[in-house]
C-alpha cells in the first residue's frame, strides 16, 4: 500500500542493494555499486481507494528489506514505513506490507502449491478487498501486497 501512485502502472524495477547491518537499513542504488546486490522485482497498480494505492509485487530476488527499499527509491515508501521515508508512522506500528498471495512448486511432489492470506484484521486494509482479484486460480501467481 503506497500513497504516492508510481510512475508507471507496471513496471520492473532494478536497483543494487547494500545493507547497513548496524542500522538495519538498506540503500537502493540505481547504478551498479562496490558491494550493492543486484535486485529485481516487477509491481502492477491494482487500485486506488481513499488516496492510496494498492500494489501487487513480485520479488525476483530475495534481499533483505528488498520491496521497502526499492519502492521508497521510485518514491513511493510503503504506508507508515517511516524507517523508508513515508511521512508519518500507522498509529499501531506497523506497516502495510502484507503477503497475501505464494506461489511455488513443492520440492518433493513437484505439484504447485498456492498458499492465500486473508488480510490483517484492520479496517484500512479490508476497505482494499474491494480491488482484491481473489481468485486463486489466476495466472498471475505473485505477492499481493
Amino acid at each position: 500500500m503506497v500513497k504516492k501512485r508510481p510512475p508507471k502502472e507496471s513496471d520492473k524495477l532494478v536497483h543494487y542493494l547494500s545493507k547497513d547491518e548496524q542500522k538495519n537499513v538498506t540503500t537502493a542504488y540505481a547504478k551498479e555499486t562496490q558491494g550493492a546486490l543486484r535486485s529485481e522485482l516487477t509491481y502492477r497498480v491494482l487500485g486506488h481507494l481513499n488516496d492510496h494505492y494498492l500494489l501487487e509485487v513480485n520479488p525476483l530476488t530475495g534481499r533483505p528489506h528488498q520491496i521497502r527499499a526499492q519502492l521508497s527509491a521510485i518514491g513511493c515508501p510503503i504506508r507508515g514505513d517511516i524507517k523508508y521515508k513515508f511521512s508519518k508512522p500507522n498509529p499501531d506500528a506497523s506497516i502495510n506490507l502484507h503477503a497475501r498471495k505464494i506461489y511455488f512448486i513443492h520440492p518433493v511432489k513437484n505439484e504447485p502449491v498456492i498458499v492465500v492470506a486473508s488480510v490483517p484484521p484492520n479496517a484500512f486494509w479490508e476497505q482494499f478487498l474491494t480491488l482484491d482479484e481473489g481468485d486463486v486460480k489466476d495466472k498471475n501467481l505473485g505477492f499481493l501486497y
